[in-house]
C-alpha cells in the first residue's frame, strides 16, 4: 500500500453471489477509521442497497483487527464545528442515522480491537459475529469527547440502562462473551473462522425469499423506532403485497411439490 494509501485507507468491496463483502482495509493502523474511509464505506452501502443482484452485506476488516475507532487528529477540526462523521443525503449511512434507509440485512464480522466507530459501526448491523479474541470499548470520554456514531442509544436499546452506563461512562474495556450476555454479539467463534461464519449465516438469508426478508426486517425496525402499535397498522399492507408477489407463488408451489424453492425476488 503507497504512502498515500496508507494515510487515507480504503475500503474493498467483493461480491461473492448475491454477497458483498465490504472490508476495512488499513491494518497497519489496526483500520483507524478516515473521512475517506467513511465516504467510501457509504459508497459500498449505497451500492449494497441499490444493486438488484445484491441480497445481503457483510461488513468485515483486513489483518487481525476490526478497527481501533477513528483516526482522532483526522476529525478534530470538523467536530468543532459539530460535525464528525461524513455522509450525503443521497448515500446510504453505514451508522444508520441519516441519508437513505437501508433495506438489506447487513452482517458484521468483528475480531480483535474493536473500539468506538467500531463497535457503533457494529450495532448498526443487522447480525453480530465475533471472534473470540475481540476486545471492545467506548472509549470517547477518555478523549473529553462524546460518541456521535449511534451508541448512546443502541447501547441502551440493547442492553439496558444499567449494562450501557457500566461501559459508556468508564470507557472500559470488555470481551466477547460480555458482549454476547449485553445482546451485542449473537456468535463467538475463533478469530480465523469469523469471515466463514459470517458467510454461512448470509447464504441462510440468500436462499429465502428477498422480498419477504426485506419486509420482515423493516417491520421489526418499524417497531424498534415507532413501537408496536405502527408496526401492527401495517401488517396488513406488507402481506397483501408479499402475498401477490411471484415469490409467495413459488413458496407454495415448492411445498406442494415437496422441493426447494427458486426465488427470484419478484
Amino acid at each position: 500500500m503507497g504512502e498515500n494509501m496508507a494515510q487515507s485507507g480504503r475500503i474493498s468491496v467483493e461480491r461473492r453471489g448475491a454477497v458483498l463483502l465490504i472490508g476495512l482495509d488499513r491494518p497497519e493502523k489496526r483500520n483507524g477509521l478516515t473521512p475517506e474511509m467513511f465516504v467510501a464505506l457509504n459508497d459500498a452501502y449505497t451500492l449494497l442497497e441499490d444493486d438488484g443482484a445484491l441480497l445481503v452485506g457483510i461488513l468485515h476488516a483486513h489483518g487481525d483487527h476490526f478497527t481501533g475507532g477513528i483516526d482522532l487528529p483526522r476529525f478534530a477540526a470538523a467536530m468543532a464545528e459539530g460535525s464528525d462523521l461524513p455522509h450525503a443525503p443521497d448515500k446510504v449511512d453505514a451508522f444508520a442515522l441519516r441519508g437513505r434507509p437501508r433495506t438489506k440485512p447487513v452482517i458484521a464480522a468483528v475480531k480483535g480491537i474493536c473500539f468506538t466507530a467500531g463497535i457503533e459501526l457494529m450495532l448498526a448491523a443487522d447480525i453480530v459475529v465475533a471472534g473470540s479474541d475481540c476486545r471492545f470499548a467506548q472509549i470517547e470520554p477518555k478523549r473529553g469527547i462524546m460518541a456521535t456514531g449511534g451508541a448512546t442509544f443502541r447501547f441502551v436499546e440493547r442492553a439496558g440502562w444499567g449494562n450501557a452506563m457500566r461501559w459508556l461512562l468508564t470507557g472500559g474495556e470488555f470481551g466477547a462473551e460480555e458482549a454476547r450476555r449485553i445482546g451485542f454479539v449473537q456468535e463467538i467463534v475463533a478469530p480465523a473462522e469469523v469471515l466463514d461464519r459470517a458467510q454461512a449465516i448470509a447464504a441462510e438469508i440468500t436462499d429465502k425469499a428477498p422480498l419477504a426478508v426485506r419486509a420482515t426486517r423493516s417491520s421489526a425496525l418499524t417497531y424498534a423506532t415507532r413501537g408496536q402499535d405502527a408496526a401492527i397498522a401495517e401488517f396488513g399492507v406488507i402481506q397483501k403485497g408479499l402475498a401477490a408477489s411471484a415469490d409467495a407463488r413459488e413458496g407454495v408451489l415448492s411445498f406442494v411439490e415437496k422441493r426447494p424453492p427458486r426465488f427470484t425476488g419478484q
